[in-house]
């Protein structure tokens, strides 16, 4: 689970910002057996979920992109970067002090009841720091602290370090961790197993994903059941789903023709060559049962419900799993009542037994009315007048904001910020409409 990612010198993030998942003391009595996660033996009370919100180009989805690029470096830094590769980190480029220089990430979560504190500094060209610190018991103890190419470790419990230093095998543009799970080194490997099960995803872009719920449908008839029936709560008329491979249907000229392209397309795209199928009840004239008819999900079914489908292999995943979710725009497509019941199944200890993380942004401000989110779950995001985004929670506001408040209709007021400043709207509109000559 995530207890605090903080980064500051990425994209629209100047300053340090900070997600703390810890769940606050001030909100103690609100959702507190299904919104949060107890470690007992840490003291640790955390967060299932979070929310956030802000303006356009506020900063939102680049939030989501800096826990995504810390992951996806972290995976793939030692086998898919060669000695010279540029990193694709961007700094703040608004101000001339923070252009070009490192970014800093780090994060403090939980695997297997240890608690683990990681984080690197990084530029274009190399890695400048990067840190491993564990804590099993109440002391946090140090793993090894990178500066540049200079390693100091823990020579009883990383080993391996001494001998990649002397060879030379951590390149100054691969993260230490990444190479010491290659060479089979058991934390590292747990904790890469930790960052591959965690998913970040555009929910405006759903080929990201969409292959989890498709898999699961061709292979598994449990999990198809489990999506059918999240499909049939969410009232979209579908009884059953099919997995059709399009392939198969080709004749063998067909088949001839596209096959030295197969397995590229797969490699894009794992289903290319095929289709889901939705099985609807048919009724007769006297609205009767009168059997079922399939419609193709790809070409028949809206654009809503091809995004839940796709989704919901995700959300599976998740509860089941106890994984950890991260979501740009997840009320894109989808009725913001349906959305609210996707937040609902992690904020549950029922539906999410195995303590999921979801963590996304949205414009549905339907949720802060719906009594799912404490105070300490809602976060926002603005932007100064110099163009620097910034993070900070509703909770923040402990003090003038009281528990039962309409946070809706407050925030829509602005009470709270991270809102457009729209005065001028009208006014520049219609300058606009009079000078196309379409109004006087």
């Amino acid at each position: 689970m995530i207890i605090q990612f903080n980064f500051s010198n990425y994209k629209t993030f100047k300053e340090r910002a900070t997600l703390n998942m810890i769940a606050s003391n001030y909100d103690k009595d609100t959702n507190e057996e299904d919104n949060i996660i107890r470690v007992e033996q840490r003291d640790l009370r955390v967060l299932k979920s979070a929310v956030i919100y802000g303006p356009n180009s506020g900063g939102k989805s680049k939030f989501i992109d800096a826990i995504g690029f810390f992951r996806k470096f972290i995976i793939t830094s030692s086998k898919e970067t060669q000695q010279g590769d540029t990193i694709p980190v961007e700094s703040y480029r608004l101000n001339s002090m923070t252009s070009g220089k490192p970014s800093d990430f780090e994060m403090t979560f939980m695997v297997d009841r240890v608690i683990y504190r990681y984080g690197f500094e990084v530029s274009k060209s190399e890695i400048v720091a990067e840190w491993l610190y564990s804590r099993p018991e109440k002391k946090e103890i140090e793993l090894y602290y990178r500066t540049l190419q200079k390693f100091e470790y823990d020579t009883k419990r990383l080993a391996k370090i001494g001998s990649l230093e002397r060879e030379d095998l951590v390149r100054k543009n691969s993260l230490l961790l990444s190479v010491l799970a290659q060479f089979n080194d058991q934390t590292a490997i747990l904790l890469l197993n930790y960052f591959r099960n965690m998913n970040a995803v555009s929910g405006l872009n759903e080929l990201d994903y969409k292959h989890s719920s498709i898999t699961k449908v061709k292979e598994d008839p449990g999990k198809r059941a489990q999506i059918v029936e999240l499909l049939k709560s969410a009232d979209l008329g579908i009884q059953d789903l099919r997995y059709e491979d399009l392939y198969e249907s080709f004749d063998n000229e067909g088949k001839k023709m596209i096959g030295e392209y197969k397995d590229s397309f797969n490699k894009i795209d794992p289903h290319f060559f095929a289709n889901i199928m939705t099985k609807h009840q048919v009724y007769d004239e006297h609205n009767q049962p009168d059997g079922f008819v399939e419609f193709s999900m790809s070409k028949e079914e809206s654009e809503g419900t091809r995004k839940y489908f796709h989704f919901a292999g995700l959300v599976l995943d998740a509860l089941e799993q106890g994984m950890i979710l991260l979501v740009d725009e997840l009320d894109s497509k989808l009725h913001p009542n349906l959305v609210c019941k996707i937040v609902s199944l992690f904020n549950s200890s029922i539906t999410n037994p195995q303590n999921g993380q979801l963590i996304f942004n949205t414009h549905d401000t339907n949720l802060l009315s719906s009594g799912i989110f404490r105070r300490d779950q809602v976060w926002f995001i603005d932007k100064d007048r110099y163009g620097a985004s910034r993070l900070y929670s509703l909770a923040n506001f402990k003090n003038e904001v009281r528990k039962h408040e309409p946070f809706e209709d407050n925030y829509i007021r602005g009470k709270y910020g991270a809102t457009p400043f729209l005065n001028e709207f009208e006014t520049v509109a219609q300058e606009i409409i009079t000078k196309n000559g379409q109004a006087e």
